[in-house]
């Protein structure tokens, strides 16, 4: 991947490195969407670039990504949706582009743009500081402001890295965590630095939100997000997960992550991982864990959100074209600090993003078996989503490669941009 897109790209994965601490193609599938996207009304050059879309997805699939779903978007009503597989992974699931799927920090958006709501509203402001809201549960809190928190520069490290939480994350550990808990556990900035001063990634940041939402509102979060982002804007397929097992009523994708062995191998050089430290449940082919049964609801505010591609993108757009905040909020949303790790600046709860094509917006997401890059142009009339279902997985080398020239293409083909000469061959 190029800087950008390898760093900025998962965000349990960025835990990940923290974990040591402590066909229409051959047999994958495609929506119907695909197909007709496929038909007459389509010119030669953009049928030639759906099936090299189609190719570079199979590719990624079959070299680590094991699992993806594409949808682009580029507002003419016509959108183009994948959803490809490697060959064993049918056993356990036959992937669909309208699976649910835990996009994981792509739920710091939401509630970014709840809090803003209540910034509009007056019952929130972005220069509050945490010790109002939250008396004597952050450490520093009386420094530390509802903006810092909402663009990473409060000062606070994440809990993710701490020995306290690792074995809830790889799934060992059958704790539920409660905000509270995890704003206790959480660690002050490696290397320190000042609230204000320095952007450093935190879920610790997205904890502390959620609950100031709740005192501010007087509700629940899962209840505020159904009233006020996935009901007005019909998301049925979206929910905030409170618990290890799915929703009823509609398929979702299965997460893989490495095994423990291929886990150390992987991490070699960047952390020490103890011998045996894994993560939890079923063995799989090739020296895969199926982790779907990791219970996600730890990470609520920060990460808990259940969805598909289509209702993820519905939000985004909806939510840069202006639909859900007042011009001022999302002028303030779209306000960034210099985050280069995340491939430009990270604002209010949103990523500006610099890629070869152009400049989107979103977020990205990582959550054991499941990482994400969900994004719009600068307008909010084109989206693309790209769901992959492991997280670490896709740090190795080949894997990365192929994964980074399947998001780079399908940004390209959103953007109406030629995809890069340099991807993969499909």
């Amino acid at each position: 991947m190029s800087s950008h897109m390898s760093s900025r790209r998962h965000r349990i994965r960025r835990g990940a490195l923290t974990i040591a601490l402590a066909t229409c193609l051959g047999a994958a599938l495609v929506s119907c969407s695909d197909a007709g996207s496929d038909g007459a009304g389509r010119s030669a050059a953009g049928t030639a670039a759906a099936a090299r879309l189609a190719g570079l997805a199979q590719k990624a699939a079959d070299t680590g990504s094991l699992g993806v779903i594409v949808r682009i978007d580029s507002g003419d009503g016509k959108p183009v949706e994948l959803a490809r597989q490697a060959a064993w992974t049918e056993d356990d699931h036959r992937i669909a582009a309208g699976d649910r799927f835990r996009v994981g920090s792509n739920t710091k958006t939401v509630t970014a743009t709840l809090v803003l709501q209540q910034v509009a509203d007056k019952r929130i402001g972005l220069d509050d500081t945490v010790e109002q809201w939250l008396p004597g549960l952050v450490k520093g809190g009386k420094d530390i402001t509802v903006r810092m928190l909402l663009n990473h520069t409060s000062g606070l490290g994440d809990f993710l890295l701490t020995p306290q939480f690792l074995p809830s994350l790889t799934g060992q550990d059958k704790r539920a965590w409660t905000p509270q808990q995890l704003l206790a556990v959480t660690p002050g900035q490696a290397p320190p630095a000042e609230p204000g001063e320095t952007y450093s990634y935190s879920n610790a940041n997205y904890e502390a939100l959620g609950l100031i939402l709740e005192k501010a509102t007087g509700s629940g979060l899962a209840e505020l997000i159904k009233k006020k982002i996935t009901g007005p804007l019909g998301m049925k397929d979206s929910y905030l997960a409170t618990k290890a097992g799915w929703n009823t009523g509609q398929q979702h994708v299965t997460g893989y992550e490495p095994d423990a062995e291929r886990l150390k191998a992987i991490l070699s050089g960047t952390v020490d991982l103890p011998e045996g430290v894994g993560f939890a449940g079923p063995e799989r082919s090739g020296g895969n864990i199926d982790t779907s049964a990791i219970d996600p609801s730890w990470s609520w505010a920060a990460g808990g959100m259940v969805s598909t591609a289509h209702d993820w993108q519905r939000f985004l757009t909806a939510l840069i074209s202006g639909e859900l905040l007042p011009k001022a909020q999302l002028e303030q949303m779209r306000t960034t600090v210099d985050a280069p790790e995340e491939g430009g600046g990270y604002g209010l709860g949103l990523m500006r993003v610099d890629t070869t094509c152009g400049t989107v917006w979103g977020h990205t997401g990582g959550l054991p078996g499941y990482s994400s890059e969900i994004y719009t142009d600068a307008s909010g009339r084109r989206s693309v989503a790209v769901l992959t279902s492991t997280n670490f997985g896709i740090k190795e080398k080949k894997a990365a490669t192929n994964n980074k020239a399947l998001v780079e293409a399908a940004i390209c083909q959103m953007l109406g941009k030629p995809q890069p000469s340099d991807s993969p061959a499909g």
